[in-house]
């Protein structure tokens, strides 16, 4: 059950009105048009009553998730969903660059993520780096490529504290 204080947290976060959400996708095979993630997200954020102002789907390749991140940190975004590039294949590297790029890392997002995840997938959600924390005044969640992980991180975690995250993030 949410504190006083955690509600009134989330009252005066929803008078600030929609969140900008920039989604970004990390995939070596996926199109915009294959993209299943990206339309999930524009839907849901639209949806909560938010709005999508930006989108990118890079390779997964450092340089490209580094120039993602400053490039919609550097636009309207206050909140950015990464997803992709998380697991521990040599390919992945999402985690890695991200999270040397954090200024605050949020462990509890990751650290639920994992626990929810393994309803879905058992002992399998260990594989998962999914992380969250804040760079230059947004706030950044990176959550796996399947379409399971990203709902589960929308659903359960990422859009309920949504404005409120987005508020804490800029006062």
């Amino acid at each position: 059950m949410p504190s006083e204080s955690s509600e009134r947290h989330h009252a005066l976060a929803a008078e600030r009105g929609p969140v900008p959400v920039a989604v970004v996708t990390v995939s070596d095979t996926r199109t915009p048009e294959t993209d299943v993630n990206a339309a999930y997200l524009r839907e849901r954020v639209e949806a909560a009553g938010h709005r999508v102002a930006g989108y990118r789907l890079i390779r997964d390749e450092p340089e490209q998730v580094r120039e993602a991140l400053e490039a919609v940190s550097g636009g309207e975004a206050r909140v950015v969903l990464f997803n992709g590039g998380t697991g521990i294949s040599p390919r992945d590297t999402t985690f890695d660059v991200l999270s040397g790029m954090l200024e605050k890392t949020l462990p509890g997002f990751g650290e639920l993520f994992r626990m929810l995840s393994w309803e879905q997938v058992g002992a399998a959600a260990m594989l998962s780096r999914a992380t969250a924390g804040t760079f230059r005044g947004r706030v950044v969640f990176s959550t796996p490529g399947s379409p399971a992980a990203v709902r589960l991180a929308w659903e359960k975690l990422i859009e309920p504290e949504l404005a409120h995250l987005a508020w804490e993030v800029a006062r």
